[in-house]
């Protein structure tokens, strides 16, 4: 759990980060630090969905192949 939260510390710093950086604003870059992080989150997690569901029919082929020979 330590390591996530480090994880998650670097993960806003680097967002606020170049956010302020890029436009001056500390508004902006706390924006950024917030909304970015939060929607790679949710896209991480259908990432996720979609590589389990390829490795399951990945490996359902190989199978099916197996039992062929």
């Amino acid at each position: 759990m330590t390591k996530t939260i480090s994880f998650a510390v670097v993960h806003f710093t680097v967002a606020f980060s170049v956010g302020y950086l890029m436009s001056g604003s500390i508004l902006v870059g706390g924006a950024i630090a917030l909304v970015e992080p939060t929607l790679n989150t949710i896209a991480y997690h259908f990432h996720e969905k979609v590589w389990t569901r390829f490795n399951r029919a990945k490996s359902d082929v190989s199978r099916r192949f197996a039992e062929q020979m």
